[in-house]
């Protein structure tokens, strides 16, 4: 008697699609369960939007770049085209200085009392309209002359004795006007500042 150790095992595989008898691969394949089928399916769906994102993404993505591009060019052009106007503006302002220049050597003796008053008078105009010029582009002078020294606005080149003790701290002399444009500190003013 056989011991029943010794005895052959033997496996059928009772898979249908595994088996290939006298299947071609081609058959196999058409007989899948119906589970590996939705899967493959579903797998191929997937790979397909993926690549329609990809695709959606990538022309996004140069899109974006192009009109960063654009913009950048466009802001380049605005802001020198506002130099220009700016610029043009400023030319006005120089063009009254050589009149009042050309008045002066035009008209008598240097010596005549006539000639400095029209002198001063149409450089007054013309400091006039220039900051008028400066102040369409949102720069104005600040006030400093008998206020209280502030180190943000104000650069103090020097101190002088003062005999009111009110006076102490506070700007008595403006050497070089302060300008602000917008909010925004553009110039701080040259001030001497009374030191009880």
């Amino acid at each position: 008697m056989p011991d029943k150790k010794d005895a052959e095992v033997k496996v059928v595989d009772r898979r249908w699609w595994a088996r290939g008898e006298g299947a071609s691969t081609e058959e196999v394949a058409a007989r899948k369960p119906t589970a590996i089928e939705e899967l493959e399916q579903q797998l191929a769906e997937t790979t397909a939007r993926l690549q329609a994102v990809l695709t959606d993404h990538r022309t996004s993505q140069q899109e974006f770049d192009e009109l960063r591009t654009r913009l950048r060019r466009e802001s380049a052009r605005e802001a020198e085209r506002a130099r220009r106007e700016m610029t043009a503006d400023f030319l006005e302002v120089l063009d009254n200085l050589d009149r009042a220049l050309n008045a002066a050597r035009a008209g008598s003796s240097p010596e005549s009392p006539e000639l400095v008053v029209n002198l001063v008078r149409g450089v007054a105009l013309v400091r006039d309209q220039f900051l008028a010029t400066l102040e369409q582009f949102g720069v104005s002078r600040f006030e400093s002359l008998g206020q209280p020294f502030d180190a943000v606005r104000h650069e103090a080149v020097s101190t002088a004795l003062v005999d009111d003790l009110a006076q102490d701290g506070v700007v008595i002399v403006v050497v070089r006007e302060g300008y602000i444009m917008g909010d925004e500190l553009l110039r701080p003013a040259s001030v001497i500042v009374g030191r009880a």
